[in-house]
């Protein structure tokens, strides 16, 4: 069981809270199966469309359904559609920051799962891709590499938050990347984990996930620069949390112990409670063993009478995306940001019947309303890996 302390309880924050957030979020961009616009990916979403379709292999697969980039196209090489999809998200995310890739201050922190290294011979260094892209856009400074499998992505915004938080930076650009291999499809199979059917997060049927691909990225600023150029913000990263269960290389540990550990780290930095929470985007893999704990989780930090008015609602995109390993824990930050914007949700492509022992609601054919500025994006990484994330939404 959990030993930390558990979150504060229920605060109330105050209306000018934002303008003395330390870590805002000024800049986004994504790459996905759905297209590459902020509007245009969020529009499809609320509209519970999906980028899974069947993608032709050679092998032998549990299915050949996955949902990949459109462009660069398949027929590249892992390697080249990695660099490519790396360069135009980091790019895209700077300039909606309104700031120049020459900037002096900004520091790189990419993160991916396997990326292409499965299906590459004689990889020089397993961080080369990171610093291949950012080299060929002019960034000045260095890359930071992070990987820890599907939370990658989420981690790398961790490691931005602390960087500016401890001074060490001003400016970083964080996120994942990661792309559909046929060595991925072949894992994905021969562990089970991949769907015989389709992804249907959180119901009752659920048999597995459906992979994907793409790239987010996320300018994230000190609050003394942003306002200092009067950057806009999408939202703000109050608060981050991290924990590894360390029982399994690829199966969560079922009691949720970790994962609510994380998501009371995450609450405590923000300075909240669970009944702050207005919205968590979940993991959602479709995977029983995964939806299981994140039922677990947050019945334990919810209760169990998470229908009742004011309850958050959870959503998840993984049915609309595919998993997108290294780059899912990017991608949803920036569902949570539009959502908090919005103050709506998209259904769970695929959602039917939800399991019954899941504690909050779920919109299931049709976006959601809610009301409140709290938002969390949860990750579950093999090798034990969980990881949340908490925004705030801007005034």
């Amino acid at each position: 069981m959990v030993t930390s302390s558990p979150p504060p309880a229920p605060t109330s924050t105050p209306a000018s809270a934002w303008e003395n957030a330390d870590v805002w979020v000024t800049g986004m961009g994504w790459v996905t199966a759905l297209g590459c616009g902020l509007e245009e990916v969020w529009s499809a979403l609320l509209h519970g469309r999906t980028g899974v379709d069947a993608v032709p292999s050679e092998h032998r697969l549990r299915n050949g359904d996955a949902a990949v980039v459109r462009d660069p196209p398949l027929s590249m090489t892992p390697v080249e559609r990695q660099h490519l999809i790396t360069r135009d998200t980091l790019a895209a995310a700077v300039r909606d920051a309104g700031l120049e890739l020459t900037d002096a201050r900004l520091r790189p922190v990419l993160g991916t799962s396997y990326g292409p290294h499965l299906d590459t011979v004689g990889v020089p260094a397993l961080d080369r891709w990171a610093a291949d892209a950012v080299r060929a856009l002019g960034i000045p400074k260095a890359p930071l590499s992070v990987t820890t499998a599907c939370s990658s992505g989420s981690d790398s915004l961790l490691v931005g938050v602390e960087l500016i938080r401890s001074g060490a930076e001003d400016l970083c650009v964080c996120g994942g990347v990661d792309v559909l291999t046929p060595a991925k499809r072949l894992g994905h199979s021969a562990l089970g984990t991949m769907s015989p059917t389709s992804l249907r997060a959180f119901d009752a049927d659920n048999d597995g996930t459906i992979l994907g691909e793409g790239a987010a990225f996320l300018v994230l600023e000190s609050g003394r620069s942003a306002r200092t150029r009067g950057a806009r913000a999408h939202g703000f990263l109050v608060g981050t949390g991290s924990a590894n269960d360390a029982v399994s290389p690829a199966a969560p540990d079922a009691t949720g112990d970790s994962v609510v550990r994380a998501v009371s780290k995450a609450l405590r930095g923000a300075a909240r409670g669970v009944a702050d929470v207005n919205v968590v985007n979940a993991h959602g893999s479709g995977t029983p063993a995964n939806d299981a704990v994140e039922s677990v989780s947050y019945r334990r930090l919810f209760g169990t009478g998470g229908q009742a008015p004011g309850a958050p609602t959870v959503f998840a995109t993984k049915g609309a995306f595919g998993h997108t390993l290294g780059a899912t824990g990017a991608i949803e930050a920036i569902t949570v940001l539009l959502a908090l914007r919005d103050r709506t949700v998209p259904p769970v492509h695929g959602l039917t019947t939800l399991r019954p022992d899941f504690p909050l609601p779920v919109p299931k054919s049709r976006p959601a309303a809610f009301t409140g500025r709290l938002g969390l994006s949860v990750t579950l990484g093999f090798g034990g890996f969980n990881t949340c994330l908490a925004f705030e939404g801007a005034p």
